[in-house]
């Protein structure tokens, strides 16, 4: 219960600086390697702003406690480094870590039929792997495939999605310069700043028949071909290529 999984990463955190400078360790070293801890374990919440919380707390009660003093200013750069290097800046223009709810695509083989034994779906900024996971359940005959440009988070990804019946392909890529022509399916849980341009790029790539899959935002100027109801209350807005424009 919140926020006793803060308080449970802090401990932690404190706990690995210290023993780090037990052990003779730069207090600069220390501070680097519990602030990323604590960075990775934020992830582990659902809500962005208690990962930002979480994340950010270690560095944070450094700061104002005596020990702030031992560590150089250069030595600050490094919490941030480590917070940039698991989400690179230039990706917070688009959703940084929307993590798909547990649950909310179930049901969705009912709406949308994916042509091919193997049909190829692709979930552009995975992330964690939720929502991979997800899919896995609403479609286990297909080749399941994430992007995601943050080295860390694709990792994670990877070995969260290792043990699925097709354990799902991990890359890292930047999903705006990504091919989106071989996938029968787009999974999106973007922003609506950015779905005109996700649906600029699914119109010029994805082939007749091929569905674009946002969760929560709708693309304003098509028609949906479907909308799936979650299990939260969310909605997910589906788009069969080629598109139709909404009628005004």
């Amino acid at each position: 219960m919140w926020p006793l999984p803060a308080l449970l990463v802090w401990a932690l955190c404190w706990g690995l600086f210290l023993g780090l400078r037990a052990l003779d360790a730069r207090d600069w070293a220390a501070l680097l390697l519990a602030t990323a801890a604590g960075a990775v374990l934020s992830l582990l919440s659902v809500r962005r702003w208690r990962r930002v919380f979480i994340a950010l707390g270690f560095p944070l009660s450094v700061l104002a406690s005596g020990i702030a003093g031992s560590i150089p200013a250069w030595g600050w750069l490094l919490p941030l480094l480590a917070l940039f290097a698991l989400y690179p800046l230039h990706t917070w223009r688009d959703a940084p870590m929307f993590p798909t709810p547990s649950g909310a695509l179930q049901g969705l083989s009912r709406t949308v039929w994916l042509d091919g034994e193997t049909p190829r779906v692709v979930d552009a900024g995975c992330g964690m792997g939720d929502a991979l996971r997800e899919l896995h359940t609403q479609f286990p005959q297909a080749r399941l495939e994430g992007l995601e440009w943050s080295w860390a988070l694709r990792l994670a990804c990877a070995l969260r999605c290792k043990w699925l019946r097709v354990p799902a392909r991990v890359k890292r890529a930047d999903i705006w310069k990504a091919d989106w022509t071989p996938y029968a399916m787009v999974y999106l849980f973007q922003r609506p700043e950015s779905m005109p341009r996700a649906v600029r790029k699914a119109a010029r790539e994805l082939r007749c028949g091929a569905w674009m899959a946002s969760l929560e935002f709708e693309a304003s100027d098509l028609q949906p071909t479907a909308v799936h109801e979650c299990a939260d209350g969310r909605k997910l807005w589906l788009y069969q290529a080629p598109f139709k424009e909404r009628v005004a």
